[in-house]
């Protein structure tokens, strides 16, 4: 008995010790490690790709070839940071959040059609403060549609009212993401608009809510497509982009400079590529925001198609854990976000890549983990701690 009591007494302590270092390691363990690892790989390739595009432009890199290459990784870091602070605070406790986080949400946007916005490249989504740092509100909005939507439309499920959200439930949820969506539309953010479509009847499919639904939205904005291009609400560069996939050839000089020398870049690689820092479309800067918006041009070029190949496998196996994710959650809600996370990250990466390719329009989406850009880096790493979040699924007590 004394031995008993001598033994509890003296490696309490050290068994304590153990036991929370073994629940660090069932943390990790739990962690799924494919997405992580190809979302890193995606940063790291998009560093590389990005000072390929940016360190012979003095005009914009302040005659230091490394300034974009520099913030591409402070970028990458402070969103690993976000992604770790979201894993720590879980998708559960955000849930309790979305109030807030969504009238944040609202008032960045609101911002930017105040005297504080600023247009870059057209757009008038941006938000420029000292020191060379700007923020694009619309990408955080994105994140707070998925969150405020999951919540009221699995509320009732996970409770056990309800075996599938009903029709006033359905309602409300698309109010909620009615009126950000409203607001970037007048910036205007075609782009960001496109996206948030998508998540929203990503979520609604994934909610188990009726059908009609889905085919009364699609409907819906097929309307509203119509009613946007006859009222005059896009801006002329848009319209002209529009033009200029619709036929490439009508202004090569102009709005079709762009389609027709990424498609010149991405076919000239090849299927190994020019070699990284190489690529003469790249070199000679003929194919304008290659750092942004035509990021994959570069790969395309200096890359080949093995280069561009290995891009949208990473992102495969993003979306493919994703869906994983997804599937394997015990509440509606996990399941929820994680498909309102695969709805954007497949229909981004798809418009981004497609326009470079011709095949769709140029919008300025930026592709994911890979392109040049704070918010969108910040975004995307967010929503990667979600997914783990969902994938760990701590208990509410924790």
């Amino acid at each position: 008995m004394t031995g008993n009591t001598f033994s509890v007494s003296g490696y309490g302590p050290k068994r304590a010790g153990w036991t929370r270092i073994l629940a660090r390691d069932s943390l990790a363990r739990r962690l799924d490690w494919p997405i992580l690892l190809a979302a890193l790989a995606l940063s790291m390739i998009g560093s590389l790709l990005v000072f390929s595009a940016t360190r012979n432009r003095t005009e914009i890199n302040q005659g230091d070839p490394y300034y974009f290459l520099i913030r591409h990784f402070m970028n990458t870091g402070i969103g690993l940071a976000l992604m770790i602070g979201t894993l720590w605070l879980g998708h559960r406790g955000l849930r309790n959040a979305v109030p807030i986080l969504y009238g944040l949400s609202l008032a960045g946007i609101l911002a930017v059609l105040t005297p504080l916005g600023s247009t870059v490249n057209g757009a008038h989504s941006w938000i420029v403060f000292g020191g060379g740092f700007s923020l694009q509100p619309s990408e955080f909005v994105k994140i707070t549609i998925i969150l405020g939507m999951a919540m009221l439309l699995s509320a009732r499920v996970d409770a056990g009212d309800k075996a599938y959200p009903d029709h006033r439930t359905v309602l409300q949820a698309l109010g909620l993401a009615a009126v950000p969506i409203l607001i970037v539309l007048l910036m205007p953010d075609l782009g960001s608009v496109m996206v948030m479509v998508i998540i929203i009847l990503g979520v609604l499919l994934a909610s188990g809510a009726s059908n009609r639904w889905v085919f009364g939205l699609i409907s819906a904005g097929a309307i509203g497509a119509i009613a946007v291009w006859q009222l005059h609400i896009l801006d002329d560069y848009q319209i002209n982009r529009f033009a200029a996939f619709a036929n490439p050839e009508l202004d090569p000089a102009g709005v079709g400079y762009n389609t027709n020398q990424a498609r010149i870049a991405i076919g000239s690689g090849g299927l190994t590529g020019a070699g990284l820092f190489h690529g003469s479309q790249t070199t000679g800067q003929f194919v304008p925001e290659q750092q942004t918006d035509f990021v994959f041009t570069v790969a395309g070029e200096e890359l080949g198609f093995l280069g561009a190949g290995l891009i949208i496998l990473l992102l495969g196996v993003i979306l493919w854990r994703a869906c994983r994710i997804a599937r394997d959650s015990t509440e509606l809600y996990g399941t929820v976000v994680a498909a309102g996370i695969v709805a954007w990250f497949a229909f981004q990466a798809f418009e981004n890549v497609g326009m470079t390719l011709g095949i769709m329009p140029v919008t300025g989406l930026p592709l994911p983990f890979v392109s040049y850009g704070g918010s969108s880096m910040f975004a995307v790493w967010i929503a990667v701690g979600l997914l783990q979040s969902i994938r760990v699924q701590r208990p509410m007590s924790a």
